[in-house]
């Protein structure tokens, strides 16, 4: 054998063997969560209700850091450029790793090749829901009262090219309306202002909405989810409105920068089953209106790789684009 064919043996032997120690040893200090929209949003829930559980399953703090901008794209982005090494990972969600590359070309990261999914946790419905003001209290008036006046209303949103904007845009384009964009740095302040009556109409993912709907703060109009929610029977789902396309949950996962070590993978992973098992925590998010999913690092992958080409389908027939 060649010097060089064993130095470059002797490289990889060293690299595994250096791999291997990291995910013996991990983790040894705090892991940081990166929530990519401001405090107040569901992606913001569901990150500090499996926090403390999961730092316990680990045996170290999990400490939740809020990056909000960009429609979720600054937190992603600095997810998708940490250290391969466990201590940075993030809240995955369908804005940040579907809709908003679908339509930002210049979004800095690809969501599939960029990121290792760990596993989706839950499955959240999205609503469409009205400041108390607004005249529409059902699908039928809310319909009726945008279509008679194009331009005149406009929606909250978590952020531009996030879930909430490319599914109104859907919805608009579906049923002929017009209804101005409003996006904000994340569910919370958008929430804020929606129900201070500042901006009439939101689209939000249900577990961040449902407090203010419950308070009858918001009313809810349609959702999207399989079936009508429990807390909600009279508010029909998009499907069926005859709106089936728009008829889309969202997913609230955990994922770190690609590359990062199978070990240390597994270990978040099982942490994470670990800490669903509690029936508290499931509870917890249950009462949002979210179903818990909880799979496995492959099947996120796929999940994750099939929402990025359902948006940028939506993206190209739609026309849409950033401006």
């Amino acid at each position: 054998m060649k010097v060089s064919s064993l130095l470059k043996a002797l490289m990889l032997a060293l690299g595994l063997s250096s791999t291997l120690a990291i995910a013996q040893s991990y983790p040894n200090k705090p892991i940081r969560l990166i929530v990519p929209f401001a405090p107040g949003g569901t992606t913001d829930i569901i990150a500090r209700a499996v926090a403390d559980p999961l730092g316990k399953a680990l045996g170290q703090s999990v400490i939740v850091e809020n990056k909000a901008g960009g429609g979720g794209s600054i937190g992603a982005l600095e997810v998708a450029k940490a250290p391969k090494d466990g201590y940075v990972i993030g809240m995955a969600t369908v804005s940040t790793t579907a809709a908003n590359p679908a339509i930002n070309k210049k979004i800095g990261y690809d969501p599939v090749k960029d990121f290792q999914a760990i596993t989706n946790i839950a499955a959240t419905p999205n609503v469409i829901a009205v400041h108390p003001s607004f005249a529409g209290k059902d699908f039928k008036s809310f319909l009726e009262i945008i279509k008679k006046n194009p331009g005149k209303f406009s929606y909250s949103s978590s952020g531009t090219g996030g879930i909430g904007h490319l599914q109104t845009e859907l919805f608009k384009n579906l049923t002929g309306t017009f209804i101005v964009h409003i996006p904000y740095r994340g569910a919370g302040p958008a929430l804020v202002d929606t129900v201070a009556g500042q901006v009439p109409i939101i689209f939000d993912n249900l577990p961040s909405a449902l407090p203010f709907i419950k308070d009858n703060r918001l009313v809810p109009i349609v959702v999207a989810a399989p079936k009508r929610v429990a807390g909600m029977p009279n508010v029909p789902t998009f499907a069926e409105v005859g709106l089936a396309p728009v008829n889309r949950m969202a997913y609230y996962g955990l994922l770190g920068p690609a590359g990062m070590p199978k070990e240390v993978v597994d270990k978040i992973y099982a942490a994470m089953q670990k800490a669903l098992q509690d029936p508290a925590l499931r509870k917890r998010i249950e009462d949002t209106g979210s179903i818990i999913v909880a799979n496995t690092p492959d099947q996120f992958t796929a999940e994750i790789k099939a929402e990025f080409e359902v948006y940028k389908d939506v993206v190209q027939k739609q026309g849409l684009t950033l401006n």
